[in-house]
């Protein structure tokens, strides 16, 4: 099982950014890390000035959001979505995607759906709870 460090999670989206910069070739899951960084031009600056953001805190208590673990989660859920898992998600992501209009909103829902989840499951100390995932996407497709 993968489990980077922060600063090894954030490293891996700045060699990404800068790699793309340089025109070197991309391996693996560096292709949908940068498909993930190229939708969010918000974050290249950051990016490119590791000095400054890579031991940078961000405290939701304060306001602050988080850019790296904004990436990281939508990393996640193209992960997700490429394998269909959990099981369902990929027809919900289509149907949240119809409704939008948009496939970055829709992108966000999914996002936003897997953040609470995460939240939950390191509150509670349990593991994810995929069944909590899919009903927090199809309420999203409630009107």
């Amino acid at each position: 099982m993968f489990s980077p460090t922060r600063n090894q999670a954030r490293r891996f989206f700045i060699e990404t950014w800068a790699k793309f910069r340089r025109s070197e070739p991309l391996l693996g899951l560096e292709q949908t890390a940068l498909d993930v960084i190229i939708l969010h031009p918000d974050c290249h600056s950051l990016l490119e000035q590791p000095a400054r953001y890579l031991e940078r805190d961000y405290l939701p208590e304060a306001g602050d959001l988080n850019p790296f673990l904004h990436l990281a989660l939508h990393l996640a859920v193209a992960e997700q979505l490429a394998i269909d898992q959990p099981a369902g998600i990929a027809e919900r992501f289509k149907d949240l995607r119809r409704r939008s209009g948009s496939e970055h909103d829709a992108l966000h829902g999914v996002v936003e759906c897997l953040g609470e989840v995460l939240w939950q499951a390191q509150r509670t100390g349990v593991a994810l709870d995929e069944r909590l995932y899919l009903e927090c996407l199809q309420q999203r497709l409630q009107p």
